[in-house]
């Protein structure tokens, strides 16, 4: 028996020799992976480009959403403006029937003066075609840098206008996706100032807030961003704010 495990024994030095001379690997006790450390710095380079890539396409993303809900508030506001000034011109045509009816009843005046003449109705024809010009470049001929001078004429010529905040917004809209922040600001804060009850308001609150983002100016944007929260609590344009607000770091 004790040779046996004598003969055992020695069998087993050559094996736990060769055991104890080959060395333990490197191993990144963080990770449980095994490499060197230009093989982890590699590792974390490839991390962080895929981190960028990914925070790239999810502005890309972003992007394309903002302008998709650009287009569909210009579509609606195409279309309110459709009906309002289909509604408009059906006055006109029962004030000019109501006219009419009237002077048939009355004493026969010349011809010439048989003539209906258009009724005014605060919104003259040249004004809803002037307004109606520029949203068209926006909307179906998608002719940006052209519809900005449209709206300014329009402002310029109807500044109490009915579509007045509308247009300003537009214009400051144009202005803010062409990279001029400063000129985009005015627009908004006429908007902002001018027209509080407008539907355009919250938005351009909104808009005045990204501005001073972009501007470095964390304290006005906060300001702009806690107004429309506080004034339009309910609206989606509340929503945006308080992203932006959570977003805005100390």
């Amino acid at each position: 028996m004790k040779i046996r495990l004598i003969a055992a024994a020695t069998l087993l030095l050559p094996i736990c020799a060769v055991t104890a001379a080959t060395p333990a690997p490197v191993q990144d006790l963080g990770t449980g992976v095994v490499g060197s450390d230009s093989d982890r710095i590699a590792r974390l380079e490839r991390i962080i480009k895929a981190r960028q890539q990914a925070e790239i396409d999810m502005q890309q993303r972003l992007d394309a959403l903002q302008q998709e809900v650009l287009d569909l508030r210009g579509s609606t506001e195409q279309q309110n403006y459709q009906i309002n000034q289909m509604l408009q011109r059906q006055r006109q045509l029962y004030e000019e029937i109501g006219k009419l009816s009237s002077q048939q009843t009355s004493t026969p005046a010349p011809v010439a003066n048989n003539t209906p003449q258009p009724v005014s109705s605060g919104v003259s024809l040249s004004e809803t075609d002037s307004y109606q010009h520029a949203v068209d470049l926006v909307l179906k001929e998608r002719q940006y840098d052209a519809a900005i001078p449209a709206f300014k004429d329009f402002i310029s010529q109807y500044p109490n206008s009915g579509f007045a905040d509308n247009a300003n917004y537009w214009l400051g809209q144009l202005l803010y996706n062409k990279g001029d922040y400063a000129q985009a600001k005015t627009a908004f804060e006429n908007v902002v100032n001018n027209f509080k009850a407008s539907g355009k308001r919250a938005d351009s609150l909104v808009k005045l807030g990204l501005i001073a983002e972009k501007s470095n100016d964390k304290a006005a944007a906060k300001s702009r961003y806690q107004q429309v929260v506080n004034e339009y609590a309910n609206s989606a344009a509340a929503s945006i704010a308080k992203q932006q607000l959570a977003a805005i770091k100390p």
